[in-house]
């Protein structure tokens, strides 16, 4: 359904988050299955008839070419600013919060521009299909339930702390002792926090559902806006006051590992970040 197809084009702008880039070495390959990928990734949340796989199709291919030829040269701009402040030491809270606000207004204008579709295809479906979504959001909460809340409190830091070393490889090398314990240190801070992202995550869905109840009034497309536009607006205490700490401390940690890199591991990431920067410029869509 449309949200693992929001999920999937924001993707998109993802690829342009450099230290959040571990998996994806062929970022042209990635972007250009993209629009076979997604289909598949839908069949998670419900069965489309063949007029919705018609209307999906056309939609995402016509917003994958919006998105190639109106956003990625704003990704090379944003690609030299991060290669910048590598090279110039200059990785602090203050040029990573620009960084982060620029990314965020990114994603901003993919949802914005997906929302009129978004709209056609979720007005299209059946009741039967509002009810299989809704079932497959509780088996999506129960399953992160059940894999992250449920563990105990150590394991969970442990694992945190084992994944984020994972996504940092890739562009730093192999991590030091050092930069080791500073990573578990981060996970620590995060404390509890899979409890509150779950339970934003269930009240998010739950909102959607109600406003599939909905879905043929005139005030559908307004209230889909504010859940693709301004997911913020609908976060819980709980997890707003999480989310702020989880920001604080990431880039807290980004700005720690870079003090505590070597020239080797600096020189590492300048080489992948070019290797993305690459990847972007060479796209089709880009030329000409």
């Amino acid at each position: 359904m449309p949200v693992r197809r929001t999920k999937a084009l924001l993707i998109v702008v993802a690829l342009a988050l450099a230290l959040v880039l571990a998996a994806c070495n062929r970022i042209d390959l990635a972007y250009r299955n993209l629009d076979r990928l997604v289909p598949w990734s839908l069949g998670d949340y419900l069965d489309m008839n063949r007029e919705q796989k018609r209307l999906l199709d056309e939609r995402l291919k016509e917003q994958l070419a919006w998105h190639c030829r109106t956003q990625l040269p704003g990704y090379l701009d944003w690609l030299d600013r991060v290669q910048s402040m590598v090279a110039n030491d200059s990785v602090t809270d203050n040029t990573l919060q620009q960084r982060t606000a620029e990314a965020r207004q990114a994603i901003g204008r993919v949802a914005e521009q997906i929302t009129p579709s978004a709209t056609e295809l979720l007005r299209g479906m059946s009741d039967a299909q509002v009810a299989e979504m809704r079932q497959a959001f509780r088996q999506d909460i129960d399953k992160r339930r059940q894999a992250y809340a449920e563990t105990p409190l150590p394991k969970q830091v442990a694992q945190r702390a084992t994944r984020m070393e994972k996504r940092l490889e890739p562009w730093l090398g192999e991590l030091t002792p050092e930069q080791r314990l500073r990573v578990m240190s981060w996970s620590q801070a995060l404390g509890d926090q899979n409890r509150s992202a779950i339970a934003n995550r269930a009240h998010w869905q739950q909102q959607l559902a109600l406003a599939m109840e909905q879905r043929a009034s005139p005030g559908f497309e307004p209230r889909l806006a504010q859940l693709l536009q301004r997911k913020e607006s609908l976060w819980t205490p709980e997890y707003r006051q999480a989310f702020q700490n989880s920001e604080q401390q990431a880039r807290s940690l980004l700005v720690d590992l870079m003090k505590q890199s070597s020239p080797a591991q600096r020189q590492f990431l300048q080489q992948k970040l070019n290797k993305v920067r690459t990847d972007f410029s060479e796209l089709k869509c880009l030329k000409g």
